[in-house]
């Protein structure tokens, strides 16, 4: 898998703070974002590698492997966990380090940051040497994990789309009614194997932007609507906007301001429930109205002295 360098992903340095690559990450994140960018695919692209970067250096332990080990750093647990056992196993036998003609691996000489680690990787991913004719241990791929953008309107239908993890590919289907900050699995869509082992998985969290027309509070929602100061005394039919459409309610006369009502089904769907919708919530904001003129004045002063 070829080497990609998620300092230069970021136009950082790698002794970049915290702080400067996040700072990084949102400048490039708002300049290649999607909804900036229809219909561009090397946007789209660009967009998921700034999203990968982001999620390694600003994880201080993955940081830490991806510094140490380099191209290799998703196998670090795996290059860890066979030199504690080559480790263990010479302690049992008497002795430590390699000898000459054995077909061993000198661990120690890779136990410094820094260290040279391509023969151990080669020989341990890459199915050449350094065994001895002896059975390679399998050992199962890194997870990924992946951010996916979306609005309010695309997390409120069932669709299709294609993001780019690691350079590779991904077509996915996002069920209708997914939360802000949930998390799925895509079983085996992770870093290869080593030694014939299992694929890791790929972790895809979804983070939904803020709406100007609804709140969203589980499977409801929430929003105001203006009415005029006529309608809210005198009732009448008003059109109002729901996530699908718009439609028509009827306001009951005397209506005060900030009174509630309830729209049942026009929420939000419900996650994995085809045809289960949550309610809409809303909020009737009377409007005072302005440049009366001398008569309407008056007529206003008759309502006060009645």
């Amino acid at each position: 898998m070829a080497f990609v360098d998620y300092y230069k992903i970021l136009e950082v340095d790698k002794n970049a703070t915290e702080k400067d690559i996040k700072n990084a990450y949102r400048k490039l994140a708002r300049k290649y974002h999607p909804d900036l960018n229809p219909n561009d695919p090397e946007a789209n692209r660009k967009f998921q590698e700034i999203n990968e970067a982001n999620e390694v250096l600003t994880d201080p332990e993955k940081r830490k492997k991806y510094d140490q080990y380099g191209e290799n750093w998703q196998h670090a647990d795996a290059y860890e966990q066979a030199r504690q056992q080559q480790q263990q196993s010479r302690t049992y036998s008497g002795y430590s380090g390699s000898e000459p003609g054995s077909g061993g691996f000198n661990f120690e000489s890779f136990g410094n940051e820094g260290g040279d680690f391509s023969d151990f990787f080669q020989s341990m991913f890459g199915g050449a040497g350094g065994g001895g004719g002896r059975r390679q241990a399998r050992y199962r791929g890194q997870d990924y994990n992946a951010e996916l953008q979306l609005t309010l309107q695309e997390a409120a239908t069932t669709h299709k789309q294609t993001l780019t993890v690691n350079g590779k590919s991904i077509r996915i289907t996002i069920p209708a009614g997914v939360e802000n900050g949930q998390t799925i699995k895509i079983s085996g869509h992770g870093a290869p194997g080593a030694n014939g082992g299992p694929n890791g998985d790929l972790y895809i969290t979804f983070l939904i932007a803020d709406d100007l027309r609804f709140k969203r509070n589980g499977s409801d929602l929430i929003a105001t609507t203006k009415i005029d100061l006529y309608t809210a005394v005198l009732g009448g039919e008003i059109t109002v906007d729901t996530l699908t459409g718009q439609v028509k309610l009827k306001v009951k006369p005397e209506t005060q301001n900030n009174t509630k009502v309830k729209l049942k089904g026009k929420g939000f769907p419900v996650y994995k429930k085809d045809g289960e919708f949550g309610d809409l919530y809303l909020t009737f904001d009377v409007q005072l109205p302005t440049n009366l003129t001398e008569q309407q004045k008056d007529l206003f002063k008759q309502l006060a002295n009645s």
